[in-house]
């Protein structure tokens, strides 16, 4: 079955080829589609909002991933707006100073939220949410992951998950929670 992964990220693209390659899905990229604007209030609203954009410009099955880090302190901000804290040039050590001084000190905890959709032609979008509960630790820490991930440590680790190895990043994600759902469905 072609899959469209909408997408622009292609580090995110691959991975996803790399979780569905032994289900048996042939990979279309959407790198020449155009995004919507996220204009969604929840994680789920703009993954379907992906989704359903790829789905019918191309007329194929699309699963789109919305995800993001939202801090309990912080109003679960940064939220839906991850990335875009992050600036146009994608900084992320900007982004990770900027929750650092908003927090000011206060409760660390925080989760890794992922919420993948998949729309079909002619049927209702199916969500599947994923979430890893932590908490931050600064200075950022390691140079595996990306993101927020120097500044993450997941309930009953040390490390960051810019320090763990990343397959067991992998193994252990709000993205692979997401995709245990969403193969579960299959």
């Amino acid at each position: 079955m072609k899959l469209v992964v909408a997408s622009h990220n292609k580090g995110k693209v691959r991975e996803i080829e790399a979780l569905l390659a032994p289900l048996g899905f042939e990979i279309v990229g959407a790198e020449n589609l155009e995004e919507p604007e996220e204009t969604g209030a929840t994680f789920e609203d703009n993954a379907i909002l992906k989704a359903r954009a790829a789905c019918d410009a191309t007329g194929l099955a699309a699963l789109a991933d919305d995800s993001g880090l939202s801090v309990e302190a912080l109003d679960g901000a940064p939220g839906i707006y991850s990335a875009r804290w992050a600036g146009e040039t994608k900084d992320f050590r900007a982004a990770m100073a900027r929750v650092e001084r908003e927090l000011h000190g206060r409760n660390s905890k925080a989760k890794f939220v992922c919420v993948l959709a998949l729309a079909k032609p002619g049927e209702a979008v199916q969500t599947f949410r994923g979430e890893v509960h932590g908490r931050l630790a600064f200075p950022p820490r390691g140079d595996k992951g990306f993101g927020y991930d120097p500044i993450f440590v997941a309930d009953g680790m040390s490390e960051t998950f810019g320090e763990i190895d990343p397959a067991l990043k992998h193994s252990i994600s709000h993205r692979a929670k997401a995709f245990e759902k969403f193969v579960k469905s299959l």
